[in-house]
């Protein structure tokens, strides 16, 4: 070992040990990014500007299947509309329309109601009826207002139970 010597302590730290990293929570930054961008994605406008919405889940149904339906993201199998029917008519309607349904095994139906502007001073009175009546219904899951594309707050999407 010739020509070496030995160096004397300066006493600094090596710059290796220094400067450590300070830690990153990436996984609780990625969830608060998750959080944002769903809330973003789904401002549902129409859903947001009116206290004229409806939605239901029956028991035991989570949350993320009413967010599914109110999406659009179950196909709607067939629809009925009640436009120019009156209450008795319209209860007879859903009564029928719904059991063909069961029968067929349909998953996911839209009702049209309307949005009541026909109805003298009292608002939308078979939006108000419906709302009573599927909330009864056992084979209904949950129904939540229509997107705007599908009719809004004057129609309904309603999650069926299968039978079969």
């Amino acid at each position: 070992m010739h020509g070496v010597r030995r160096l004397k302590p300066s006493g600094t730290i090596s710059t290796a040990r220094a400067h450590k990293p300070a830690a990153v929570a990436r996984q609780q930054h990625a969830d608060d990014l998750a959080v944002l961008d769903e809330l973003l994605l789904d401002p549902d406008p129409e859903l947001l500007e009116h206290g004229e919405t409806l939605q239901y889940r029956a028991h035991g149904v989570q949350d993320a299947v009413l967010r599914k339906l109110r999406r659009g993201h179950y196909r709607i199998e067939r629809h009925v509309d009640l436009h120019g029917l009156n209450r008795h008519q319209a209860r007879h309607v859903i009564q029928i329309f719904l059991a063909q349904c069961l029968r067929d095994d349909v998953r996911c139906v839209r009702i049209v109601h309307g949005k009541g502007n026909g109805s003298p001073n009292s608002g939308p009175i078979l939006k108000r009826l419906l709302d009573g009546w599927l909330r009864k219904r056992h084979e209904v899951l949950a129904f939540a207002s229509a997107r705007p594309v599908d009719g809004g707050s004057g129609a309904l999407l309603v999650l069926l139970r299968l039978t079969g």
